[in-house]
């Protein structure tokens, strides 16, 4: 299996996440940001960027082959899917996970009977079965759902997808494997056996992950915080940097 990560700074490790249909080149200048106090890890999921498409992408199979790309303990941050990932990874190997930094996640993706914090199923499959007649249309439109309602709206969508196929266009069979991680997962009932100190960032105007969802992985998790962004969507690291990055690095030095 490959991965391609890029690695700047020095210090403790911090590895980034990101979500569905994107590549580790969308945390933009955070990066930097970050990296000044510590060592700011980006990967490429398989199939997106640089990383070559892995056969079978199921949840637990990503967990196990980025965590093999680790020998110490780290924090991991994971946007939207990546952060499925990164509360999957805390569970299956917690000495290894170090912090938990959750922007715009959630515990189970879909609406259920139980759970209205969500986005529609048929929503979901809608995404899924267009897909097949144009991806590069189809993550268009996942962009536009992901900022809509944000502060600056018109700008954000104009740099995500300025980003969106920068390192390509990612695999269509990675894209179908990443929509069925976000159909299948719930990871409710693992929230209260994670130790690990969480920080969960929320936009209040997150349509694809309401910060209702967010409220409830903080109050779920043991040893959590919480900051909810005023004016920001699914992606308050574009829109916010300012706030997201000084709540992260006070989270990650306290």
């Amino acid at each position: 299996m490959s991965w391609y990560l890029e690695s700047y700074g020095a210090g403790p490790p911090l590895l980034l996440i990101h979500g569905w249909g994107m590549h580790g080149g969308i945390w933009g200048g955070m990066v930097e940001r970050l990296a000044r106090r510590q060592r700011v890890i980006c990967v490429d999921l398989p199939g997106h960027g640089a990383s070559a498409p892995l056969a079978d992408a199921g949840l637990d199979r990503l967990v196990h082959g980025l965590s093999a790309q680790f020998d110490e303990p780290l924090a991991v941050c994971g946007w939207s899917l990546g952060g499925q990932l990164a509360l999957r990874w805390a569970a299956l190997r917690p000495q290894q996970v170090s912090r938990l930094l959750l922007i715009a996640s959630t515990p189970c993706f879909v609406q259920r009977a139980d759970w209205p914090h969500a986005l529609a199923e048929q929503t979901l499959q809608e995404f899924a079965d267009a897909l097949q007649d144009n991806h590069a249309q189809t993550l268009k439109r996942f962009l536009a759902l992901q900022v809509r309602g944000s502060e600056n709206e018109r700008e954000l969508l104009a740099s995500l997808r300025s980003r969106l196929f920068s390192r390509g266009e990612p695999d269509v069979a990675a894209l179908r494997a990443g929509l069925q991680i976000l159909r299948d997962t719930d990871l409710r009932t693992a929230l209260p056996q994670l130790r690990q100190p969480a920080l969960v960032i929320a936009g209040e105007r997150d349509l694809l992950t309401p910060a209702a969802a967010s409220v409830y992985m903080a109050q779920a998790l043991p040893d959590a915080r919480l900051v909810r962004v005023a004016g920001a969507a699914h992606a308050p690291f574009l829109s916010h940097p300012e706030i997201v990055v000084e709540q992260m690095v006070d989270f990650l030095h306290e």
